[in-house]
């Protein structure tokens, strides 16, 4: 809940490297030195057309996400984030992922940093986290989309795999494709053939394994096309499951009853999340205080 989104904050980290790159003075050329004649100007970055074979194997995988009712299958997503030296470092999180469609969707995280569950039911949606023993509950939308969208604007939280489940995965990608080709056949990922494409969408380019057979994702790979510093985000799926039996259980818990119950805030409202409630206690009206100014 009170994590940021995975892509946004590299690529934070990215315009705030770039900004400082960009605050250095210029250096003086020394005195009886003609500086430097300016470069041309680069070549453009080519961008191809989209390229029917990769667009067919993209619709295909898309398709096959979208038309499954139910579905569970694990991803391991690694990011990578400037280290104090400059040569980026990677972290990574391991996501259990259950969701039967309409509205219902439970995502277990583990891996670098504490453990998270996070469950919709369909009725209310809930972030829990057991080691801190804090629960944050909401009213859920309609839809696992609707969800996804509220959990991103309320808590900052984004989820590396949400293109594959999202109700349209193929319209999301559609609406704003600028190229796409086809790269090669590879074996590279759990001994699985799939037909390796690359396409760009919305600004972020991505290399992609899709199972030949199965039409499955296999592994992507994206990077920000604007990235200065080119860093990479990748999530890989195993165990995929399609129209797996999933009962109302799996969609919520009972260990987060007992928990201190916190708002759902996104991280740069911190300031305003008040102390946990704890379980079973009255909640004492705050006491009336002039406002404290913040800096803009």
């Amino acid at each position: 809940m009170l994590r940021q989104t995975r892509f946004a904050l590299a690529f934070a980290a990215s315009l705030l490297a770039a900004g400082a790159s960009a605050q250095a003075p210029k250096p003086t050329p020394a005195p009886g030195k003609k500086p430097a004649p300016k470069s041309a100007a680069a070549a453009p970055r080519p961008v191809p057309t989209p390229e029917t074979r990769a667009v067919d194997i993209l619709k295909a995988s898309c398709a096959k996400l979208a038309a499954a009712g139910s579905m569970s299958f694990t991803a391991l997503g690694a990011y990578e984030v400037p280290s104090l030296w400059g040569p980026p470092l990677i972290y990574g999180r391991i996501y259990e992922v259950a969701l039967q469609r309409p509205d219902k969707i439970a995502v277990i995280t583990v891996g670098d940093g504490p453990r998270t569950e996070f469950y919709d039911d369909g009725k209310v949606m809930m972030s829990f986290h057991p080691a801190e023993n804090l629960v944050a509950v909401t009213d859920a939308p309609k839809t696992i989309d609707g969800a996804l969208e509220k959990l991103f604007a309320e808590s900052g939280t984004y989820f590396p795999f949400t293109d594959q489940i999202v109700k349209d995965p193929w319209g999301d990608i559609a609406s704003a494709l600028t190229g796409a080709f086809y790269v090669s056949e590879s074996n590279l990922v759990g001994g699985v053939t799939t037909d390796v494409i690359a396409y760009e969408s919305n600004g972020v380019f991505i290399q992609m394994w899709i199972g030949k057979d199965d039409k499955l994702p296999y592994m992507s790979r994206a990077m920000f096309v604007d990235d200065p510093l080119q860093l990479r985000h990748s999530v890989q799926f195993t165990n995929w499951k399609l129209e797996p039996p999933l009962g109302p259980e799996k969609f919520t818990t009972t260990k987060a009853a007992n928990a201190d119950k916190i708002p759902f805030n996104h991280p740069k409202m911190k300031s305003d999340v008040p102390a946990p409630e704890k379980a079973g206690t009255a909640k004492k009206p705050a006491a009336k205080s002039k406002p404290t100014p913040r800096p803009q």
